[in-house]
């Protein structure tokens, strides 16, 4: 049976909107709930060096009513991390921290360490997903909800983590000296460099045992073993050039979403930053035109109430296997 012209066209358009449609489905009924666990190794410790184990949790965006998700993160637990690190935009609505709380309530006692990210000060509002084709999003003030920051840091200081906005901290783990550096969200341009370098300077300077050996006389030769890993929300390029000519060898970042709505084969279409769209999610190398560092970008485990669909991107939490270079 031959089809008009005008016939075929109207097949071919049904076809494409019942594609999408289907898709849409898919993304915000299934796809966004498919949680997802993405492992990796990173051979960034000395030789010799024993494993350490880092949960890099990012961008949960979470309501109250999102038990699943909440139930998801608590299993994370029985991984038994050595470090977690969470690079922010945990809350998704007013009333969140009550599911971030009961969320992470299984890593009390965990070393950890966070950042912030804008949606840890404002809530979401609705966006025309266009604008992200043109520019990063931008934040208005005014038609934001303020959320209760100090009382979602109140839960991280509860659960034993450190706050690491705009400072420099030192932990050992595994037998390897940890230089953790972090900033707040340069999304909304929060973060300040100056204080890193500062921050950074201070934390070398004042470590007693930062040109020393390791005091064991069999290892009297021996560098101690030392790691240093720069935590940030959003991955923009001059925070990431920062943080590599500041000696990080491991960077941990998220607020992509991974792209959020992706074509398969083809990638992410946004990455709401300067990033480059293939660096969007997973672990790459940064190069800042002097060093290089390895770089994990989660796609995170949320998305905007306003935005519940995710595809060809799943949400994914990261377990970071840290091994001998």
């Amino acid at each position: 049976m031959t089809r008009a012209p005008g016939q075929a066209v109207a097949v071919s358009l049904g076809a494409a909107a019942a594609a999408g449609l289907a898709a849409f489905a898919w993304g915000s009924l299934v796809e966004r709930r498919l949680f997802t666990l993405r492992e990796v190794t990173v051979p960034v410790l000395a030789p010799g060096s024993d494993p350490i184990k880092v949960l890099h949790l990012s961008d949960l965006h979470m309501a109250p009513w999102q038990r699943d998700k909440q139930d998801w993160v608590r299993g994370l637990a029985d991984l038994r991390p050595d470090l977690v690190v969470n690079t922010g935009d945990n809350l998704g609505h007013e009333d969140g921290i009550s599911g971030i709380e009961y969320a992470l309530e299984p890593f009390t006692g965990i070393p950890g360490i966070f950042v912030n990210g804008s949606n840890d000060f404002f809530g979401p509002i609705f966006k025309n997903p266009f604008r992200y084709f043109s520019a990063p999003s931008k934040l208005r003030g005014a038609m934001h909800q303020k959320l209760d920051t100090d009382s979602l840091h109140r839960v991280f200081a509860n659960l034993g983590w450190t706050d690491l906005n705009n400072t420099a901290e030192a932990l050992d783990i595994n037998g390897t000296h940890l230089e953790l550096f972090g900033v707040d969200d340069p999304h909304i341009k929060r973060d300040r460099l100056d204080l890193i370098t500062r921050a950074v300077d201070d934390l070398r300077a004042n470590d007693p045992l930062a040109d020393e050996s390791w005091p064991d006389p069999e290892e009297a030769a021996a560098p101690r073993p030392t790691l240093t890993i720069g935590v940030v929300h959003a991955p923009y390029q001059r925070v990431l050039n920062s943080f590599v000519n500041h000696g990080a060898q491991l960077i941990l970042a998220g607020h992509t979403h991974g792209g959020q709505v992706c074509v398969p084969r083809f990638g992410a279409l946004v990455t709401n930053c300067d990033i480059p769209r293939k660096q969007v999610k997973g672990l790459s190398l940064w190069d800042s035109g002097l060093h290089t560092a390895y770089l994990n970008v989660s796609a995170g485990l949320g998305t905007s109430i306003y935005a519940p669909v995710r595809f060809a991107c799943p949400p994914e939490a990261t377990l970071l296997t840290l091994t001998s270079a």
